[in-house]
């Protein structure tokens, strides 16, 4: 029961290991979401391409996702138009306004369980702060909506309604687009040099390499430790007789979001900081006890989300001073609308094509934020903290995960088995128990 909705409803494709060097012309590290879509319109556009994934296609965060393709991202177009400007924040939903209708685009041949639906972000406190970024979003040319009432059994002060967005089973999804690509699975990339990535059984030479690994691994470069930090949350879904109309998410992080698939409803939260204490599943069931006492649980499982320090993602040149690497994180919990707007981005910019709204994704924006405090006093606390028990990526103090049953690093969000078995990145191996 510990596993999602979607890893039952379709047996992957399989790829072979690397075996021995090969020679590409763009390599793409990770086979999430992000980079089989990479993968994917690289070879749409005629670019040889290699995938390298460390272990199965899809079986990380991506096979973990609540699959809402939206370009509604919470709260998000008031701030981005106060703390960026109006036009970097119509770049922001053009950019996934264009992922979506690519969605859309795609899964009119793939059998996918593609749906139409309304999105809705709630607050349970603040009527104005819902009213503002309707306001904000009907400023950009998109037109949002305020509701005064949702299908939701509970009360709320409001939320903005975006119509015609999505859902859909994501493995479908996948295991459809990915089955032609040139992948090589089991293939764990533990270090890159300028011109080509090196595994445990062989080594990848490439021209252009686009890092796709949720947290990139790679330190050196780009300060993604400091840029960057984990989010993780919660998601039970139970068989309900009730679906949703529309796909419903709390303004506030800890709050709980909702979507129907079949016949269940998914309900998620319990949401917190990797490696520091949170709700988990038990905010999912006090819930479902006060508000739907008659649904079964089908299914429980957990995700973890790469935040970055202003709520935009970073996309695009790992960093100034490597000129034929690329990147793709800090989704902010909207995994998939994300992934598609990278994807098409990075296919742009590593056949030489200017992209218009790349701007505002740039990962050498400034860093200057409130976020990079909160993430630095972390890392230095962390760091100081006397513990046997450490995570070898830079060497933070483990914290366990009841929940869970794992050592967690509440520095940067690398996962560990009790026995030291790497489960998440950014640490490249298991860790020393």
């Amino acid at each position: 029961m510990k596993h999602s909705v979607w890893s039952d409803t379709i047996i992957m494709p399989e790829f072979e290991k690397l075996i021995g060097d090969k020679k590409t012309d763009v390599l793409i590290i990770g086979g999430g979401v992000c980079g089989i879509l990479c993968a994917y319109y690289l070879k749409q556009a005629g670019v040889d391409c290699i995938l390298a994934e460390g272990s199965r296609i899809a079986s990380g965060i991506t096979k973990n996702t609540t699959a809402k393709i939206t370009l509604q991202h919470g709260l998000i177009y008031d701030k981005l138009i106060r703390t960026f400007s109006k036009e970097e924040a119509q770049m922001y939903l053009l950019a996934n306004q264009n992922a979506l209708m690519e969605y859309e685009k795609l899964c009119k041949n793939i059998d996918c369980d593609f749906e139409k639906k309304s999105a809705y972000t709630y607050s349970m406190t603040d009527r104005e702060k819902v009213e503002k970024e309707v306001d904000a979003v009907n400023s950009l040319g998109y037109k949002a909506h305020f509701a005064q009432e949702t299908e939701l059994p509970f009360k709320t002060q409001g939320a903005v309604q975006f119509d015609n967005q999505a859902q859909f089973n994501p493995l479908k999804f996948i295991a459809e687009i990915a089955k032609d690509l040139n992948i090589y699975e089991n293939t764990f990339i533990r270090d890159i040099t300028p011109t080509a990535a090196i595994s445990d059984t062989g080594k990848i030479t490439a021209e252009k390499i686009i890092v796709a690994t949720h947290f990139p691994f790679i330190n050196k470069h780009g300060s993604y430790f400091l840029k960057l930090y984990q989010h993780r949350s919660y998601v039970s879904a139970f068989e309900s007789p009730v679906e949703l109309k529309g796909m419903y998410v709390d303004e506030d992080l800890k709050g709980l979001s909702f979507r129907s698939y079949d016949n269940l409803l998914l309900i998620g939260g319990g949401s917190h900081r990797t490696g520091k204490q949170g709700g988990n599943w038990r905010d999912i069931d006090d819930f479902a006890k006060e508000y739907c006492p008659n649904i079964m649980l089908k299914y429980q499982w957990a995700t973890q989300d790469c935040m970055s320090l202003d709520g935009v993602p970073y996309i695009g040149q790992y960093s100034k001073r490597t000129p034929n690497l690329y990147v793709a994180t800090g989704f902010n919990k909207w995994g998939f609308t994300s992934a598609m707007a990278a994807a098409i981005i990075l296919c742009d910019m590593v056949q030489g094509v200017q992209n218009d709204l790349a701007e505002v994704f740039s990962p050498q924006r400034s860093m200057i934020k409130p976020q990079l405090l909160v993430n630095g006093l972390e890392a230095t606390v962390n760091l100081l903290t006397p513990t046997a028990k450490r995570c070898p990526h830079l060497g933070c103090a483990l914290k366990w995960n009841k929940a869970e049953h794992t050592w967690d690093c509440p520095c940067h969000g690398s996962r560990f088995q009790k026995d030291g078995t790497l489960i998440d990145n950014p640490a490249t191996g298991d860790g020393n128990f």
